[in-house]
């Protein structure tokens, strides 16, 4: 039995394209080949630029009102429908639908802020400057522009970017991960319910011929890239060698320090919550707890008791837990606990081979928790990137803080105390784009921008907010004089502010 295929999504349409490579697309939980997608060819890619660049033309031109009124029905529309393609995440990408119905409202939440592009795309204006003379700028979109985006959040990522990119009048090219694609396909079907034109919204399918042919062509103005650290600055010095707009979001080691007079329970769901969630595959996943040794062990009874009440299988069947996106990664990430034994660290619960809700093919790890982690073990040095939680323990504050600002990433971490005074020192003093208090994953909502520091973002700006704004607007300024029908003479000397 034929498998069903995953086409591009050009100028409105399905295209197989010329491409003749395939990609195995599986469900996680049932570990099946389930369909296949279309790996696009260089010129499958300039043939969606192209269209882009054609679009872009009419759209660039299009009234505030008439974008406006676009976003606002393509709003209404994936708000009414976010089943359908949360069911379409958890098939592809294994996480549990409570899981990816959080993913689309948090997408969705960029979506209404890019509803008020009226109001976040105005210019600035100086009135008589000099004599009869104003000055006033005014924001316009770059053109085409590309998204890469990765397999974690195959629709809230994407979402992070395309809204204010179509709100400010670009024209997108998106080449979603290969191993879940299909979430993008029906976002664009509903962006032309929405009365999108044709042209301004494409999806190409692929790898690195792919991402490398939207990298190098000319008529792409700006890339958007989330995904691992390597990646990212190689999309980033790729695209800035090829005269882009690059913001390129890499990956993350993801701390949380516990003070002792923090609220433990609080502590132990936060920890949880933020380093199991769908498998630990998301950037912001809390992957290090640094506790304070007084507080450890009850810290860590605690963790261990919630773990054991965890729930792990089929998305689809009410679990907590899915499984993790393909057999080759949850291998990896498996790697990693026999790596912390070999280094010394004390595994408290291994998650493999745990029982799970879903047959034995599934790619499942069930989570994991590593006590007294070697700092310089690569079990806390690199991203796992799946459920493993690990425990540093420290001495106190100062220790604390500078393991934290030690690592080579600065995405997010978070502080646990009730001592208002050590979080403010804390949020003032640690080296890291993102910090919560007492609250384990903080992303910032849609209004505020999203990135880290240090080896966690490559580029000069965040995503979505008005840092998302600046990024797909360029500015022009305008000096203005309207000569009084009298006025004559001539002048050649410099400008002068008189």
């Amino acid at each position: 039995m034929s498998l069903p295929t995953v086409d591009h999504w050009v100028g409105g349409a399905y295209t197989p394209g010329t491409g003749t490579r395939l990609g195995d697309v599986y469900d996680p939980a049932l570990g099946t080949v389930t369909k296949q997608v279309r790996l696009a060819s260089a010129s499958d890619v300039d043939a969606a630029i192209e269209t882009a660049k054609k679009a872009f033309a009419d759209w660039s031109q299009a009234s505030i009102a008439k974008r406006t009124q676009v976003l606002f029905a393509f709003r209404e529309l994936l708000n009414a429908r976010k089943d359908e393609l949360a069911l379409i995440l958890t098939s592809e990408h294994g996480k549990v639908l409570s899981d990816a119905g959080g993913e689309i409202a948090r997408g969705l939440e960029v979506v209404e802020f890019a509803c008020g592009i009226a109001h976040l795309q105005k210019g600035a204006m100086s009135d008589q400057v000099s004599t009869g003379v104003d000055v006033y700028s005014v924001r316009q979109p770059l053109g085409v522009v590309g998204i890469i985006s990765p397999f974690n959040f195959p629709a809230m990522v994407p979402m992070w970017f395309f809204p204010i990119a179509i709100a400010t009048g670009n024209t997108v090219v998106v080449k979603p991960s290969e191993k879940d694609p299909s979430a993008v396909n029906w976002i664009a079907e509903l962006w032309k319910e929405a009365g999108l034109p044709d042209g301004v919204f494409n999806v190409v399918h692929g790898d690195k011929e792919a991402v490398d042919a939207l990298l190098e062509s000319p008529d792409v103005a700006s890339i958007s890239f989330v995904g691992s650290t390597p990646i990212a600055q190689y999309v980033y010095e790729t695209g800035t060698r090829n005269g882009k707009r690059v913001q390129a979001l890499g990956g993350a080691k993801n701390h949380m320090l516990v003070l002792p007079d923090a609220d433990l329970d609080l502590v132990a769901d936060s920890a949880v919550n933020a380093g199991f969630g769908s498998a630990g595959e998301r950037c912001m996943a809390i992957s290090v707890i640094v506790a304070v040794d007084s507080v450890a062990d009850p810290l860590i009874e605690k963790i261990r008791s919630r773990m054991a009440s965890l729930k792990i299988g089929d998305g689809r069947k009410g679990c907590d837990m899915g499984p993790l996106i393909t057999g080759q990664h949850r291998d990896k990430v498996a790697s990693y606990i026999e790596l912390a034994v070999e280094d010394g660290a004390d595994v408290l619960v291994d998650g493999r081979g745990g029982e799970v809700d879903g047959p034995e093919e599934g790619f499942w790890l069930s989570p994991t928790l590593i006590d007294r982690v070697p700092t310089t073990s690569k079990v806390y040095t690199e991203e796992i990137f799946g459920p493993v939680l690990s425990v540093v323990r420290v001495s106190g504050y100062e220790e604390g803080l500078e393991l934290i600002n030690s690592g080579a990433f600065g995405n997010g971490t978070a502080i646990f105390t009730n001592d208002g005074g050590a979080a403010r020192r804390f949020q003032r003093e640690v080296e890291v784009g993102m910090v919560g208090i007492n609250v384990p994953i903080p992303v910032p909502v849609a209004y505020h921008s999203f990135g880290g520091w240090k080896a966690s973002l490559f580029g000069d700006t965040k995503a979505y907010g008005t840092h998302g704004v600046d990024f797909f607007t360029r500015e022009k300024a305008v000096t203005s004089r309207w000569l009084d029908p009298s006025h004559g003479g001539i002048n050649l000397g410099f400008p002068q502010n008189v």
